[in-house]
């Protein structure tokens, strides 16, 4: 088989390329560890409310100036409602989902994640800024999808 120059040097473009890419997305995941999260946790969606943590929704201290807010979600609906946290407090969010797939997303920040039935979702963020944050569903679960919304309030 003859190859002619010119596909010979695209084919030797393409595999650097594609050598490249996979050094990249290697020394990313192996020495900066930026890979994708392997530490999936699943939950019976039907039995939410009595595991744990779920079984006590809600907003608890869990170190010097750091909060776990254990929330559920559910159809057109945040459990616990409004959040109360300090300024410059470190917020871990565990989230779960009974019926569908919902979004939760702060308005203001970067926290935006899909909630998926069955599995558990956790998030972390530092509120500096004092003031009310609403947080909205962005995933359409239904008919009173645009009613779902709740506020983190950072005093």
């Amino acid at each position: 088989m003859h190859l002619h120059r010119y596909e010979k040097i695209w084919l030797s473009f393409g595999i650097f390329m594609l050598l490249g890419f996979m050094g990249i997305v290697g020394y990313q995941t192996f020495a900066m560890g930026m890979g994708p999260p392997s530490h999936k946790e699943t939950i019976d969606p039907q039995k939410v409310e009595t595991t744990a943590p779920f079984d006590e929704p809600g907003v608890k201290q869990i170190g010097d100036n750091e909060y776990e807010v254990v929330m559920i979600l559910q159809a057109f609906g945040f459990t616990p409602g409004n959040i109360e946290v300090p300024v410059g407090a470190k917020v871990n969010f565990t989230m779960t989902s009974k019926d569908v797939i919902h979004g939760f997303q702060v308005a203001d920040t970067n926290i935006n994640t899909m909630v998926v039935p069955g599995h558990i979702q956790k998030i972390s963020h530092t509120f500096n800024e004092p003031g009310e944050y609403l947080v909205i569903c962005n995933e359409y679960c239904g008919a009173g999808h645009q009613a779902m919304a709740t506020r983190i309030i950072v005093k």
